[in-house]
C-alpha cells in the first residue's frame, strides 16, 4: 500500500474505466473514463492537497518524448506535478486568501530581529547591574539557563508549545551546539563582568569574522573576497578601540573572543540541527543540555565563595527580595531573547543573522553607556564607528549578491 500527495497530475499512456461517484470524503470525483489527463477539482483539509492512497505499482520516468504509445509487456506511469494547480488554490476553498503575515513576510522577520534587540538590551542592563554587587558569572549563567529550563518544562506542560520527541540521532547533533552554547554563554558572562558592557560588545562584533572563516574553511562555503575586504574595517575598528579602552582587562577581552569562536560554532551547527525540529523545541534541548555543562564549574569554580561571603554580601547591598527578583528577570529575558535569535536563525541565513547579531551591539552598546555612564576615549568612539561601518558596508554587500542569486534561479 502505498500513500501519494497530488495536488494535479497528468497520467500519460494510461486510460482508466472508473465508475463515476458522485460524492467521496477524503477523494476526488473521476468521470467515466480518463484519456491523456486527469483534473482533480476536489479539496482535501490539509492545504487544499488530496491524499490518494491506492495500489500504485513504482514509478519510472519517461523521457520527455511525447510519445504515449505503451507496450502491454510494461506499462509506465508519468506523474508531472500541474504547476497551475499547485501555484493556485482550488476555487472557492477558504485556503485561497493569504493572510497578512504570509504576504509580508519581511515584516515579520523584521519583528523577530527587534524583538531580539529590544530583550538584548534589557538583558545586559539588568545582568551588567547584578554584577556590580554579586560578581560570581559562573553562578549567574547556570541561573539564566536554570531560569529558560524552567520556562520551557512548564511550556511543554501546558502545551505551548508541544514538546517535539527526541533520538539518540538528534541528540548528537544538539549536544555539539549545547556545549558551544555553554562555553560561549559562560565566558561573555566573565567578560561583561570584568569589562564595561560597551567594551566585551565591541569585542564581540568580530563575531561575523569567525563565521565567515568557519564558513569557508569548515563548511567548505566559498566567501568572496568582497566580503573578506568588507570585513577588514570591523577587525581595524576594533583593534583601534581595544588599545584604548579604559576598562581594559585581558581576562575580558580573552574571554569575549572564545564567546566568538564558541557562539560561531553553535551558528553553523544550530542551523543544521534545525532540519527536523522546530526552533523553539531545539533551543529548549539546548538550554537543558548547556545547563548540564554549566553547573559543574560553577560548583567547582564559584561554590566556596558563594556559601562563605558571596549570597550574604549580595543580600546585605541589595536585600534578599530584589537579589531573587534580580536573577529572576535576567534569567527570564536572557530565556527570551536567545530564543528569539534562534527563531531569527531560522528565517535567515548564518553569516546574515552574524551580521544582525553585530547590528544588534550597535543598540547594546549605545544603552549601555547611556544608562552606566561609562567615559570613552575618542579613539575607542573612533574604532567603534569604524566596526559599525564595516558591518554596514557588509551588509550591503552581502544583501547585493544574494538578490544576483535570486535572479540568476529565476531566470
Amino acid at each position: 500500500m502505498e500513500s501519494r500527495v497530488l495536488s494535479g497530475a497528468t497520467i500519460r499512456g494510461l486510460a482508466l474505466s472508473m465508475k463515476p461517484a458522485s460524492r467521496l470524503t477524503g477523494t476526488c470525483s473521476f468521470p467515466a473514463k480518463l484519456t491523456g489527463t486527469c483534473s482533480f477539482p476536489a479539496r482535501h483539509s490539509d492545504r487544499g492537497s488530496l491524499v490518494l492512497r491506492t495500489q500504485i505499482p513504482p514509478i519510472i520516468p519517461q523521457e520527455s518524448s511525447p510519445v504515449s504509445v505503451v507496450s502491454p509487456a510494461a506499462k509506465r506511469i508519468c506523474l508531472h506535478p500541474c504547476l497551475a494547480a499547485s501555484s493556485s488554490p482550488a476555487e472557492g476553498s477558504p485556503g485561497g486568501k493569504v493572510g497578512f503575515l504570509e504576504k509580508y513576510p519581511a515584516l515579520v522577520t523584521g519583528f523577530f530581529f527587534f524583538m531580539w534587540y529590544f530583550l538584548n538590551v534589557i538583558f545586559n542592563i539588568i545582568n551588567k547591574k547584578i554584577y556590580n554587587y554579586f560578581p560570581y558569572p559562573y553562578f549567574v549563567s547556570a541561573v539564566h539557563l536554570l531560569v529558560g529550563v524552567v520556562y520551557c518544562l512548564l511550556s511543554w506542560i501546558v502545551g505551548l508549545p508541544k514538546r517535539a520527541p527526541i533520538d539518540s540521532n538528534l541528540l548528537k547533533l544538539l549536544i555539539p551546539v549545547a556545549i558551544c552554547h555553554a562555553i560561549g554563554h559562560i565566558t561573555s558572562n566573565v567578560s561583561f563582568a570584568a569589562v564595561a558592557v560597551s567594551f566585551t560588545h565591541t569585542i564581540k562584533a568580530l563575531e561575523p569574522f569567525f563565521n565567515a572563516a568557519a564558513s569557508q574553511f569548515i563548511l567548505g562555503q566559498q566567501i568572496p573576497w568582497a566580503l573578506w575586504l568588507s570585513l577588514a574595517p570591523v577587525v581595524i575598528g576594533v583593534s583601534m578601540a581595544s588599545l584604548t579602552e579604559l576598562s581594559f582587562n585581558w581576562t575580558g577581552f580573552i574571554s569575549a573572543m572564545i564567546s566568538n569562536i564558541s557562539f560561531t560554532y553553535r551558528s553553523i551547527y544550530s542551523k543544521k540541527a534545525m532540519t527536523d525540529m522546530d526552533s523553539t523545541n531545539l533551543y529548549a534541548y539546548i538550554s537543558i543540555i548547556a545547563l548540564i555543562v554549566c553547573l559543574p564549574p560553577a560548583i567547582i569554580i564559584e561554590g566556596p565563595q558563594l556559601m562563605k561571603h558571596g549570597f550574604n554580601d549580595a543580600i546585605a547591598k541589595v536585600g534578599l527580595t530584589k537579589f531573587i527578583t534580580d536573577l529572576f528577570w535576567v534569567g527570564m529575558f536572557y530565556h527570551l531573547y536567545n530564543q528569539l535569535a534562534t527563531n531569527t536563525l531560522e528565517r535567515v541565513a548564518p553569516l546574515t543573522h552574524a551580521v544582525g547579531n553585530v547590528l544588534k551591539r550597535v543598540f547594546v552598546i549605545g544603552f549601555s553607556i547611556l544608562v552606566f555612564g561609562n567615559k570613552i576615549s575618542l579613539q575607542t568612539g573612533i574604532g567603534t564607528g569604524i566596526a559599525i561601518a564595516g558591518v554596514a558596508i557588509y551588509s550591503l554587500i552581502k544583501a547585493k549578491m544574494e538578490e544576483e542569486k535570486r535572479q540568476m534561479k529565476s531566470s
